[in-house]
């Protein structure tokens, strides 16, 4: 036992596992136990036991499995968890337990099996079970059999799916065990008491013995329908309530409700299909066209026996059911016409819905042949348009059917009548909506009155059907004339109709309808069982709807628009009465003034036509009392309005009276009942004073209210024929004003469009211009509900008028129609006011695409024309489709008949001929748009083989049959679509590309639907096989569109369709339904499609699908119109708003709104970096693919969530393209508010873009690149540079689009490349645009090939990457192309080459074969041909080139385009040769003259000026009297526009090729040159100056080297470079801008080329060296002084550490700082000396003193002493505050060198106070002992620290600091707080700044002490005797330039001036000559520079003579001056403003 106690102590779980049997039953024992105890299903005990359930069952010890299976039924039972282990335990039972002998094993496990099924599992369940019948063990396949046997009999048909079981059931009948054969007849008999006869096809072939046998037991059973006698748990209530109903007696409701569970299988179902086109006799269509009638009819009598078939196969059967239909119109011989009409009949039945699409043809046929007397033969035809009619919906034919009962013979009205009544028996109230009735029941009331007996009863029998189908309510409005006699015969009729779906009476039809949807209205039913679903609120459409819903035609005039009681009302729903028209009898006048006095006083109904104003005026104010008092109910609304249009009634003479009788007439309109009768009473008047300028508000205040009261389309019918039908203008205008106004308030709907369009027509023909400018205002209005096909309707009208309509339709154009705010309260139900604008746009659009006048081309489908679109020769074919298009082209709009057309385009959509194929598509788009919603009945035989067509192999012609099918969809809806099997069959189809498109389009599609047909279903395992498809884009489309499919079928019932797949693809496939469940959208709401409607396509009107058209006027719940903020966003374009529409926010919009609120891209500070790092370490993906893998969208998607907004991101990563457009648009938006963002996320960006690039969505595509064009220009006006990251992983997918075969695509792909050039070099760019010259895509190569050729043409030979050779190698490859364009494109750009390189290239070539190099010399020679043409050539050949950047400069800034870039860039396509050169000048000359000339006014914002130094010069001001002309407007916008056209020539500056370079200096040079037009070169300086120095280099490194070249060119590229350069630096705002590197390697430049021997060789060499001299000159003048002069140190610095470097070079440089030193005084104010001691410290730091002394010349060391003496002379000891750059003072000598300085300047100027100071030091240093001077320190500290002693303590600071300058408070600061130390060194300022202030004003420079505080910036320092050492003293001079300047530009002349003191007496400093005696001197060469120095020596000498002597004199005067000055320019300033 020991054992045993070792399993008896482990818990129950492990003893269930247990090896030993007794433990195991020991565990399942408790296990059972447990389980009964357990209450809550969901305990987590449950959990526990999950995976051991199967091992219960499958237990190997017989006894024990017993208790397993106990234990397991119970947990089967009871755990919520239960159902996960179906699978696995079924299967375990199936195979473990059914082969047990003992009979409760099995008991056991069927018992499992059906708990299991009780708990929603069947499925899995019955998937084993029939797998258990393929066992080999015959117990396990009877114990199968038996527990489907059980399932079937207790849980029903509607749980256990029979089609599955009755499929294998033969097989069972022939197995060779007697058990399984017995128990397959017991499981036969059971499915037929639950589907009866539907199961004899299916076992008709099994053998004959036991079909007996079953036919006798079927005869057993009872004949009452079956009813489940077990529930599943979700159906357990159901089972409650059935016991209720069965002891209550039971009740014929319940009975009911189950009732239409039991015809659940049908037998069609269970058939396989068969296929017998392929069997038809070979020589059937010969024969069947025989003149024999014998053999004719052995044709139809072989396809009689096929079609016996009970289901066919699915094929096309459109020539064998043309043949059958011609015998049946045609053949003489009416049993061939019987035979014929049966062989249609066997195909409807085979076929059933895929017959659907000949439906069409063949109807108008048999109904014609009706006219046959024998009654075999009409026995025949009704049999066959019987079945027909089955197979397609009565809408379908509906116009057939209509247009035969006007048929004279009386046979044919008849049988048509007798097949409508059979046809409504088949309908349901919902699929017989009143669109439908109508014109039947109008086509029916003319058949009752008709003199044929026959005829007559026949119309009755219809009529009644009709009445039983959909109950009086609605038939009743339809038969209003109709007398008593023949209504009742009609009802008598509607009592015998026995109705196809078993109801008994019309009531019952009804109550059906309520049942299904509670509150359903009858109007409703139009949206057949599709509303059923989606009503969820009982939502009953407004009456007043009703007449605008019908199909066809207008509303009818004048009625009342409920037509006839409450039609559209639900006939449960009572409220509707509230809508109920008020109709009143008119009244006699004496009955109106008896009601009247009953309500009014006595005095008020005399006096109202007293001859006193007075009175009458009195008397209408108590009219007015009384009728406000009265109460609703007894106001006589018509009795009153009699009253005030008694005598003087509308002809009162006095304003007041009237307005008040106006004002009453609106009370009663708003308070009373007022009705119809009333309205006309008083309307006429109305409209009279309408145009009244004093009544006139009140009169339409008074329509308005009637118009409330009476419906505005009543009224405003009235109201117009009122109007028109009199002469005066001003009520005409006012009218329709009026109701311009009443439409908005109330809405359109209902309103009569035809009936205004006459009126407006009528006014806009009237010679009065306001009555027109009214009608005009009016199409607006209308314009907003109806859509563009309003404009058709007035195509005549006189071009000046048309244009007015179409300028005010414009202003329309993207506003949606307002919400009525009228009109609702009172006709509405419940307030359902959304309900009424949903409709507006739908109704007003229905109406105007019914009343377009539609054209009859039957007659016009000629058999000659459709034989020729059948010919053999395509030519003839082309003719035939050409003579179609044209015809549907004449005939605009077109009725549905078409004849044989249909079936002739059919055949032409598989043509071989490509062109024709699509020829044929663009027919179809016509035709769709012709014929408008009607097209629908052509779906299935012209929509699914456009569907075909999508499986082309060429990607346009699958484009072109895409936009067709779209143009289909539109007309149609999606419903005709989806149903039936046609869909699914071309899914089925494994074209991939078929299949990509078509998932593409049911991707788009579906979402927007809100219900489909069940046939959708059908096409989930074909989309399932897509998902595992070969091809990833039929993936990758598959995996898009599941969860649309989801959306509408749901996950259960696509989980179910993966029963079928193999189990490895059943687990992916689940795995990525998953995932879309997970992104699986909602329904769109009930308004969406209403919504969407009015906004798709290019007019609201066109295509709601009259299928459905009732259903939007219910649904509609939300307002149609989209947010606007988001409709503007979207542009114009009509497929972005209808995405608008498409699905309704599921936020409240304003929630949405406050969330979009906020910037869109979140600035994350090195974000990209860190990305970029990330993608280097290879932490994420490398962006690099062929199509985009889920990984990396996902990837994108984690990257972009920290810095995209996150309703933008939902939008970029949406399933639905219209989300993308959105995202664009709103990205496009924020393009300029959010530069650092874009540029921040700009990585991200351009990877989500490049997903975009393989999107199918063109509109996403082109919104993507007009994006990035946009973005193009913003990073090269923001000076960006791709990094090569950004550049990788977009360029290559950029390429890829450059070979769409959209040209629009294609240009703007290439202007984005043009653009990119600008961001990223164009060399970098040459190897990616390489790379795509190896695509497959032959445009792609070719539009490549001439990218690069654009790219050498306009960068040089240096683009060419890796070397010219290997790149021009590459390129010649092509020229042997087989595509003639990639060929042209090759030779073309080698030719540019040769133009930019001349014969070099034949080497860099290489060999090539004889045909390459002949096309290529061919091609050379012909372009040397043309020279003079070459030039304009090029401009023409490269539009886009020319053009990009200008295009889109315009969405950027709204300022007027600038012609100047793209006149910039025909002078840079044609850079690349000579012979452009002189061109060149007169082309920019030219334009800059038109520039100046230009004085419009119009001014725009110039953000980039903020940049510039001297901003208030070029600022252009407004001041009075202009004298010369204003400034130009282009002035500004050439600065935007240019900049990247002067990038661009400043890039050829340093081009390889001498003309290129000249060139483009002229042109840098015009610029230069004047004045107003130099500011564009601003913020382009440095780049201009790098690319000169590199030429400079170029001609002296190589040009110069080149014997080949001649040495002119060089001179004259030269003197362009140095004439270039003195141009610039005269204007110093621009020489300012260049950097310290720049002027460096500038001067650098320029001083090797003074010291090139070989320029003073050449003749002209003198000349130029001169010119430099002169240009170094300016440089160093005009540079800004801290950058030069640091320049200088920098180069000084490297020319004496190079060895090579010449000791003259050095010696030049030092000159230059000689000069520098010398302008010092002049500048110091102005250069950051921080910066100047850095430089002079890192030199002494490379060259200490020692180092300096072994120079050969002493020059360097003196250099520098001179520049630190002038310094230290400058700035006095100041000049030790300025290290603050420099972080280790000790590393140069520079820090003790300045201190000497000082002090040997302090000994020689002798002042008294410096000399303490030094006296002071040198104590200092002597004697004062280190402790004794810290505690002092210490001492003066603590004052400072305390409160009271603070000021004390810094003034004995501060005289301590003056004594002993070198004393280092340094580590008393350094402890204390930041606060602190910046509080003592501002004392310290302030306290000097007083001493020094008042000791210093005799010698000082003339500036007050005040003036010296407010300019603290550059700190006061001991002014040394130089005069012009102050930062203000500068200031007057150059404000008083600046103001001249000013002053000229804005065309005042400057005389005025000369009447001031001259210049030299306002200021304080004598001006010195400087620039102009330095320019005298130094027109020769440098090295006169030093007698220069000395000569200046003395100039300066003199002014700080004649400064001193003049100081004092004018210091006053000084100042008073510049605070003038100051103030004119602040004024100068506030007015530019």
């Amino acid at each position: 036992m020991g054992d045993d106690s070792e399993w008896m102590k482990l818990p129950v779980d492990q003893k269930c596992e247990h090896k030993l049997w007794k433990a195991r039953l020991s565990g399942y024992e408790e296990a059972l136990k447990i389980f009964q105890k357990i209450k809550d299903e969901k305990s987590p005990e449950w959990s526990k036991f999950l995976g051991l359930i199967k091992k219960f069952v499958t237990d190997s010890n017989a006894v024990v499995q017993l208790k397993g299976l106990e234990a397991a039924l119970v947990y089967v039972e009871n755990a919520h968890v239960a159902g996960k282990t179906t699978g696995e335990v079924v299967s375990g039972v199936v195979s473990k337990v059914f082969n047990q002998p003992k009979a409760k094993a099995k008991e056991l496990g069927i018992e499992i099996c059906l708990m299991y099924i009780e708990i929603e599992k069947g499925e899995a369940v019955q998937e084993e079970l029939l797998k258990g019948l393929d066992n080999k063990n015959p117990k396990i396949v009877v114990a199968c059999i038996e527990t489907l046997r059980k399932a079937l009999s207790e849980f029903g048909s509607k749980i256990i799916l029979l089609k599955p079981i009755i499929k294998v059931l033969p097989k069972l009948f022939e197995s060779r065990e007697k058990a399984v054969r017995d128990e397959a007849k017991l499981i036969a008999v059971e499915i037929y008491r639950w589907i009866r006869d539907a199961l004899r096809p299916p076992l008709q072939n099994i053998n004959s013995v036991q079909l007996k046998e079953l036919e006798e037991e079927w005869v057993k059973l009872p004949t009452g329908a079956p009813k489940p006698s077990r529930f599943l748990r979700s159906q357990q209530e159901l089972e409650a309530k059935l016991e209720q109903q069965q002891s209550a007696g039971g009740d014929a409701e319940g009975g009911g409700d189950d009732g239409d569970e039991v015809p659940q299988i049908d037998a069609y179902e269970l058939l396989e299909a068969v296929e017998i086109l392929s069997k038809l006799p070979k020589d059937f269509y010969d024969k069947i066209e025989a003149k024999k009638w014998q053999e004719r009819k052995e044709a139809l009598e072989a396809v009689e026996v096929l079609v016996k078939n009970p289901k066919l196969e699915a094929g096309d059967y459109a020539d064998l059911v043309k043949a059958l239909k011609k015998v049946v119109g045609k053949d003489t011989n009416v049993m061939l016409v019987a035979l014929a009409a049966k062989c249609l009949t066997g195909l409807a039945v085979g076929l059933r819905k895929k017959f659907g699409q000949y439906a069409g043809h063949v109807v108008p046929t048999i109904l014609e042949k009706f006219k046959e007397k024998k009654p075999q033969v009409v026995q025949a035809l009704q049999e066959a348009i019987d079945a027909i009619f089955l197979t397609t919906a009565l809408q379908n034919i509906s116009e057939d059917v209509l247009a035969v009962m006007d048929n004279k013979n009386p046979t044919i009205k008849q049988q048509t009548s007798l097949f409508i009544a059979r046809s409504f028996r088949h309908c349901t109230a919902s699929t017989l909506p009143k669109s439908l009735l109508k014109p039947f029941c109008a086509a029916l009331l003319k058949h009752i009155n008709d003199s044929a007996p026959e005829v007559r009863d026949a119309a009755f029998e219809a009529l009644g059907t009709a009445l039983k189908v959909v109950g009086e309510k609605a038939v009743n409005p339809f038969l209003a004339d109709v007398d008593k006699l023949k209504l009742d015969k009609i009802k008598e009729c509607s009592e015998k109709v026995e109705l196809v779906h078993g109801k008994k009476a019309g009531l019952a039809a009804d109550k059906k309808e309520f049942k299904t949807a509670p509150g359903r209205t009858a109007a409703s039913g139009a949206a057949g069982d599709k509303d059923t679903k989606d009503i969820s609120a009982p939502k009953p459409g407004p009456s007043k709807k009703a007449p605008a819903t019908k199909a066809g035609g207008p509303p009818k005039k004048g009625k009342p628009a409920v037509s006839g009681g409450a039609g559209g009302t639900g006939t449960k729903n009572k409220k509707g009465l509230e809508t109920k028209e008020i109709v009143e009898p008119e009244l006699s006048i004496e009955v109106c003034e008896e009601k009247a006095s009953a309500v009014l006083p006595a005095t008020c109904i005399q006096l109202l036509d007293s001859s006193n104003w007075k009175e009458r005026l009195a008397c209408m104010e108590e009219f007015q009392k009384a009728v406000e008092l009265m109460d609703r109910t007894e106001m006589p609304c018509q009795a009153l309005v009699r009253m005030l249009a008694k005598k003087p009634g509308w002809k009162e003479t006095n304003f007041q009276v009237m307005q008040m009788k106006l004002h009453i007439v609106a009370l009663i309109a708003q308070k009373g009942n007022f009705s119809k009768t009333s309205a006309q009473i008083v309307l006429d008047g109305l409209v009279d004073k309408i145009g009244d300028v004093k009544c006139g508000n009140n009169a339409k205040e008074a329509m308005t209210a009637i118009a409330e009261a009476c419906m505005l389309p009543w009224t405003a019918e009235q109201v117009m024929s009122m109007a028109f039908s009199q002469k005066n203008p001003k009520n005409q205008s006012e009218t329709l004003n009026w109701l311009s106004n009443a439409i908005k308030e109330f809405g359109f709907s209902g309103l009569n469009v035809k009936a205004f369009i006459s009126n407006v027509k009528t006014a806009l023909a009237a010679t009065n211009p306001a009555v027109r400018t009214s009608a005009i205002t009016l199409l607006g209005v209308m314009y907003l509900y109806v859509g563009p096909s309003l404009r058709m309707f007035f195509e005549d009208e006189k071009p000046a008028l048309l244009s007015q309509i179409d300028a005010e339709f414009e202003k329309m154009q993207g506003q949606s129609p307002p919400a009525p705010t009228r009109g609702i309260s009172k006709h509405s139900i419940s307030g359902t006011d959304e309900g009424e604008d949903g409709d507006e746009p739908d109704e007003g659009g229905n109406d105007v695409v019914d009343l377009l006048p539609r054209t009859e081309i039957s007659d016009k489908i000629t058999s000659e024309l459709v034989s020729k679109i059948g010919d053999k020769n395509w030519k003839i074919r082309k003719e035939g489709l050409d003579e179609v298009a044209g015809i549907i082209n004449e005939a605009k709009f077109i009725q549905p008949n078409i004849g044989e057309l249909p079936t002739a385009l059919k055949g032409r959509l598989n043509d071989s001929n490509k062109i024709l194929v699509q020829q044929t598509l663009n027919i179809l788009q016509q035709l769709a748009v012709a014929m408008g919603p009607n097209i629908k009945q052509h779906v299935k035989n012209l929509g699914i083989p456009i569907i075909t067509v999508l499986g082309d192999s060429k990607n346009n012609v699958r484009a072109a049959a895409l936009a067709t099918v779209n143009a289909w969809a539109e007309q149609t809806g999606m419903k005709e679509w989806l149903e039936g099997e046609d869909l699914s069959e071309e899914l089925k189809k494994e074209n991939p590309f078929l299949r990509q498109e078509l998932l593409g389009w049911l991707a788009e599609k579906l979402p927007s639907l809100r219900s489909t047909p069940t046939d959708l279903i059908l096409c989930v395992p074909h989309l399932y096989s897509c998902l595992e498809d070969r091809n990833g884009d039929v993936r990758k489309k598959a995996q898009d569109a599941l969860p649309f499919f989801m959306m509408h079928l749901g996950y259960e019932k696509m989980a179910k369709a993966t029963g079928k797949l193999k189990p490895t693809s059943k687990d992916q496939v689940l795995a990525m339904l998953e995932k879309a469940k997970a992104n699986m959208p909602a329904k769109p709401a009930a308004s969406a499609k209403a919504a969407s409607k009015p906004m798709g396509g290019s007019a609201p009107s066109k295509f709601q699908p009259a299928s459905a058209p009732v259903e939007d006027s219910v649904s509609s719940t939300v307002e149609p119109k989209p947010d606007p903020k988001k409709a503007k966003a979207l542009g114009v374009s009509s497929k972005a708003k209808s995405a608008q529409g498409k699905k309704v926010p599921s936020k409240t919009s304003l929630k949405e709104d406050e969330d979009k609120s906020g910037p869109i891209f979140i600035v994350v500070p090195n974000g990209k970096e860190q990305r970029m790092k990330d993608e280097k370490g290879l932490k994420v993906l490398k962006w690099n693919f062929t199509t985009p893998r889920d990984e990396y969208i996902e990837q994108l998607k984690t990257q972009m969530s920290s810095c995209v907004a996150k309703w933008l991101q939902d939008e970029m990563f949406h399933s639905d393209f219209q989300h993308h457009n959105k995202a664009l648009a709103v990205m496009v938006d924020h393009l300029e508010s959010e530069k650092e963002g874009v540029i921040g996320c700009l990585d991200l960006i351009l990877k989500w873009l490049t997903l975009r690039f393989f999107d199918t969505n063109t509109s996403v595509l082109m919104k993507a690149l007009e994006y990035l064009k946009l973005l193009f220009t913003l990073l090269s006006e923001e000076e960006y540079h791709l990094t090569e990251n950004e550049a990788s992983s977009f360029i290559p997918y950029l390429i890829l689009k450059v070979g769409e075969p959209k040209d629009v695509i294609r240009k703007d792909v290439r202007a984005i490349l043009n653009r990119m050039c600008l961001v990223y070099p164009a060399s970098k760019m040459f190897p990616f645009i390489m790379e795509g010259t190896k695509s497959k895509n032959s445009k792609q190569r070719a539009e490549c090939l001439e990218e690069l050729g654009c790219l050498v043409e306009s960068y040089g030979m240096n683009v060419c990457q890796p070397t010219p050779g290997k790149a021009l190698k590459e390129i010649a490859i092509h020229i042997g192309d087989r595509d003639n364009a990639v060929r042209n494109a090759a030779l073309n750009t080698i030719v540019t080459v040769y133009n930019v390189h001349g014969d070099q290239v034949f080497k860099l070539i290489g060999t090539l074969s004889e045909k390459d190099m002949s096309m290529l010399e061919e091609r050379i020679k012909r372009s040397a041909k043309r020279p003079s043409a070459a030039p304009i050539k090029q401009v023409e050949e490269r539009p886009q080139r020319t053009q990009s950047i200008n295009s889109n400069a315009n969405m950027l800034r709204k300022g007027p385009a600038e012609d100047m870039s793209s006149k910039l860039n025909q002078a840079r396509s044609m850079s690349g040769h000579p012979e452009a050169a002189q061109m060149v000048r007169r082309e920019f000359q030219l334009d800059l003259d038109e520039i100046e000339n230009d004085n419009g006014t119009v001014r725009c914002e110039m953000p980039e000026l903020v940049q510039h130094k001297l901003d208030d010069i070029f600022e252009p001001v407004l001041i009075p009297e202009p004298k010369i002309r204003a400034v130009s407007p282009h002035f500004d916008d050439m600065h935007s526009n240019t900049a990247s056209t002067i990038n661009f020539i400043i890039s050829q500056v340093a081009s390889g090729d001498i003309n290129t370079s000249i060139q483009a200096l002229t042109q840098i040079d015009e610029v230069l040159r004047q004045e107003d037009k130099a500011e564009a070169m601003s913020g382009h300086i440095d780049q201009f100056l790098i690319a000169t120095f590199m030429q400079l280099r170029l001609i002296y490194n190589t040009h110069m080297a080149d014997e080949k070249l001649e040495k002119d060119e060089i001179i004259k590229l030269y003197s362009c470079i140095i004439g270039n350069m003195i141009s610039l630096f005269q204007i110093e705002s621009l020489a300012r801008e260049a950097s310290t590197g720049v002027l460096k390697d500038l001067m650098h430049g320029l001083i090797t080329l003074m010291l090139d021997s070989r320029i003073e060789d050449l003749e002209e060499g003198q000349q130029v060296i001169r010119s430099v001299n002169l240009l170094v000159v300016k440089v160093l003048e005009k540079s800004d002084q801290t950058n030069i002069l640091s320049a200088l140190l920098v180069l000084l610095q490297d020319s004496l550490l190079a060895t090579a470097s010449s000791p003259k070079f050095s010696e030049l440089v030092m000159k230059c700082l000689w000069r520098m030193v010398r302008l010092l005084p002049d500048t110091i104010n102005s250069i950051n000396l921080d910066r100047i001691l850095l430089d002079i410290h890192i030199f002494m730091k490379v060259f200490p003193k020692e180092k300096l002394k072994q120079c050969k010349s002493e020059f360097p060391i003196r250099t520098l002493k001179t520049l630190l003496h002038t310094l230290c002379k400058l700035k006095g000891p100041k000049i030790l505050d300025h290290l603050t750059m420099i972080d280790n003072k000790n590393e140069s000598e520079l820090e003790a060198h300045l201190c000497r300085m000082m002090k040997h300047s302090m000994d020689q100027t002798g002042s008294k106070s410096d000399k303490e100071t030094e006296k002071g030091a040198s104590r200092i240093d002597e004697k004062s002992s280190k402790a004794k001077v810290n505690d002092f320190l210490a001492e003066i500290f603590k004052k400072i620290g305390s409160k009271e002693n603070t000021k004390e303590g810094l003034a004995e600071l501060y005289e301590y600091k003056k004594k002993y300058s070198d004393a280092d408070i340094e580590p008393f600061l350094k402890n204390s707080s930041q606060f602190f130390q910046s509080y003592v060194e501002r004392g310290l300022r302030v306290i000097e700044m007083e001493r020094e202030g008042k000791g210093r004003i005799p010698s000082s420079t003339g500036i007050s002490p005040q003036t010296e505080v407010t300019c603290m910036s550059a700190p006061t320092s001991t002014v040394s005797s130089v005069g012009n050492t102050n930062g203000e003293e500068v200031g007057p001079s150059v404000y008083l330039e600046r103001l001249k300047i000013l002053r000229q530009r804005c065309g005042l002349d400057n005389t005025k001036q000369d009447d001031r003191p001259p210049l030299t007496s306002l200021l304080s400093k004598p001006a010195v000559p400087t620039v102009a005696s330095s320019t005298d001197m130094l027109h020769s060469k440098l090295s006169q520079l030093r007698e220069s120095r000395e000569q200046h020596q003395h100039l300066d000498l003199d002014s700080h003579q004649t400064h001193s002597s003049g100081t004092t004199t004018t210091s006053s005067s000084s100042t008073a001056n510049i605070d003038d000055l100051k103030k004119r320019l602040e004024r100068i300033k506030s007015s530019r403003k």
